[in-house]
C-alpha cells in the first residue's frame, strides 16, 4: 500500500552541527522538514523508499542497494556524533529485483555498496526525530532517460501490491544549482527557467511533464533530484492523492523545495499510458514522411531487434559513401554509429549495417528493445568525402562536419547540431570524443546530405 511521497532537499548545512548557525537562513525549509517528518511519523510506514542522486550511479542501469543495511554520518562536513543507521527491507528488495530481472528491466541489485550519502542522511535526520520503526529501500539514479525512471516507479508500485507493506517514498533532491553567480556552479539562465518550471509542475502534481525536460536543459541548469522526482511520479501514477506545498527558497544559489503527496485511494488517472500514446502518435506522423533512406534504416533496426536478422536489400542505392544513422527516443539520443567513408559496395549496405550498429553496438547505450521501437525517430546522414583543411577559417559548424586526428586517435562530429554554434565548440567536442588533449591534430571537413523529418 502506497501511503504517499515527498520531495525534499538535502543541504548538509541544514544540520545544526554542520551549519553552525547558517542553517537559520533556510528556516522555511527547516520548518517544512519538521512538518513533513511529523506527518510521516503519523502515517507509520513499514518501508521508506529512499531515492538519492548522490549514491553510486550508472549510465545504463538503476542501482537498488543490496545487503542488510547501511550507516553514515556528517563527518565529511565537519560534524561529529551524527551517525545514522538503517536496516534494508531485504524481502522487498529481493522480490522487487527478481521481478525486474524477470521482465528484463534495467534495474536491480549490485555487489557494490557504500555508506549512506548526504542525500539519504538529511531526510533521515528529520524523520528519525519522530519515527524510527521502518526499513529502507535505497535507490540511486544515473544516466538513463527520465521516462525510464518514471517507468521504474510504475513497476515498483505494481510489485508492491503483492506485499503487505505500508510504503512511503522520499525523493531527495535539490532543484537547480545555477541560480547565483556565487553559487556552487555559477549562474546559468536555464537554472532560473528550470526553477520556475519544476516548482510549478511539482506544486500542481504534473509529474508526467517531468519527462519532457531535455537532458541538455537539465545539465545546463545544474539539476540534482529530477530523475528521483520521476520515480516518485511513476509510483504515484494511477493513485488519487492530496498535494501539500510547504516551501520553496534558494538563498545560496540552490533551489530547495518541500512538497508532499498523501494518497487517498487507488482510483487516480494513469498519466504514463496517455503520454506514451501521444509520443507514438507523433512518431507515426513522422513515419509517413520518411524517405527511402530512413525507411531502410528503420526496417533494418526493426528486423534486427525483433528477429535478430539482417534484412535483404530490395532496392539497391548504387552510389558509395559513408553515412551515419542516428536514433532518438523522446527527443534524446538513443544511439548513433557511422562511417566517414564507404565500407561497402553500395549505400544500402552502408545504411543497413550502421543502423544495426546504432541500435545494438553504441557503447554509450544499452541495446534497443522491442518495446522501444514505436517511439524511435531515425535520421540518416550521407557524407561527402572528407578534405584536409589548412586553416580553421575554412570551417563552419552549421555547414561542415569535422574529423580530428592525432596518430591513432580519431573523433568525428556531424554538422548543424543543437548547442554547437562555434568552431571552437565543434572542435572541442570532437577532440574530447577522441581523447585528444594537445593542439597537434589534423582537421578534416565534410558535408552531409541529411535525411530527416521534422514536425
Amino acid at each position: 500500500m502506497i501511503l504517499g511521497g515527498v520531495v525534499v532537499p538535502h543541504p548538509p548545512l541544514i544540520i545544526p552541527d554542520v551549519g553552525l548557525g547558517k542553517e537559520k537562513e533556510i528556516q522555511d525549509t527547516i520548518d517544512s522538514y519538521e512538518e513533513i517528518a511529523k506527518r510521516i511519523g503519523e502515517l507509520e510506514p513499514d518501508t521508506i523508499i529512499l531515492i538519492s542522486p548522490h549514491g553510486i550511479g550508472y549510465s545504463d542501469y538503476i542501482k537498488i542497494y543490496d545487503g542488510t543495511g547501511s550507516i553514515g554520518d556528517f563527518s565529511n562536513f565537519g560534524a561529529k556524533d551524527t551517525s545514522i543507521k538503517v536496516e534494508y527491507d531485504k524481502e522487498f528488495i529481493d522480490g522487487l529485483c527478481d521481478y525486474l530481472k524477470e521482465i528484463n528491466f534495467f534495474a536491480g541489485k549490485t555487489k557494490v555498496d557504500n555508506e549512506l550519502d548526504h542525500g539519504c542522511l538529511v531526510p533521515l535526520y528529520f524523520i528519525n526525530k519522530y519515527y524510527k520503526n521502518y526499513k529502507v529501500i535505497r535507490i540511486s539514479i544515473g544516466g538513463l532517460l527520465n521516462e525510464d525512471y518514471y517507468e521504474l516507479g510504475t513497476l515498483i508500485k505494481k510489485y508492491s501490491e503483492q506485499l503487505n507493506r505500508k510504503i512511503f517514498v522520499v525523493a531527495s533532491g535539490d532543484l537547480s544549482h545555477t541560480l547565483l553567480e556565487e553559487g556552487p556552479y555559477g549562474f546559468n539562465e536555464n537554472g532560473v527557467k528550470y526553477e520556475e518550471r519544476i516548482v510549478n509542475d511539482l506544486k500542481n502534481s504534473n509529474f508526467i511533464n517531468l519527462l519532457d525536460y531535455s537532458e541538455d536543459f537539465l545539465y545546463s541548469a545544474g539539476i540534482c533530484g529530477h530523475k528521483g522526482f520521476c520515480i516518485l511520479g511513476g509510483i504515484l501514477d494511477g493513485l488519487d492523492y492530496d498535494t501539500n506545498f510547504y516551501s520553496h527558497e534558494c538563498p545560496f544559489g540552490v533551489g530547495y523545495m518541500v512538497c508532499s503527496y498523501i494518497v487517498n485511494s487507488s482510483n487516480g488517472k494513469k498519466y504514463l499510458d496517455e503520454w506514451l500514446d501521444n509520443k507514438k502518435e507523433i512518431v507515426n506522423k513522422i513515419k509517413l514522411q520518411e524517405d527511402g533512406y530512413i525507411q531502410l534504416a528503420r526496417k533494418s533496426i526493426e528486423e534486427f531487434v525483433i528477429n535478430n536478422k539482417i534484412i535483404d536489400v530490395a532496392e539497391v542505392i548504387h552510389k558509395k559513401s559513408g553515412c551515419f544513422v542516428s536514433i532518438h527516443k523522446f527527443g534524446e539520443l538513443r544511439g548513433c554509429i557511422g562511417t566517414t567513408f564507404a565500407c561497402y559496395n553500395n549505400l544500402s549496405l552502408e545504411i543497413i549495417n550502421n543502423a544495426i550498429s546504432a541500435c545494438s553496438k553504441d557503447p554509450r547505450f544499452r541495446p534497443i528493445k522491442k518495446e522501444e521501437l514505436p517511439y524511435l525517430v531515425i535520421d540518416v546522414d550521407e557524407l561527402s568525402p572528407s578534405v584536409l583543411i589548412e586553416s580553421r577559417d575554412e570551417l563552419d559548424p552549421k555547414k561542415y562536419g569535422v574529423i580530428v586526428e592525432e596518430g591513432l586517435k580519431r573523433g568525428v562530429l556531424l554538422p548543424d547540431l543543437d548547442g554547437v554554434d562555434t568552431i571552437e565548440e565543434q572542435l572541442s567536442i570532437a577532440c574530447r570524443k577522441a581523447n585528444i588533449t594537445s593542439n597537434n591534430y589534423e582537421i578534416y571537413k565534410f558535408e552531409v546530405i541529411r535525411h530527416r523529418v521534422s514536425l
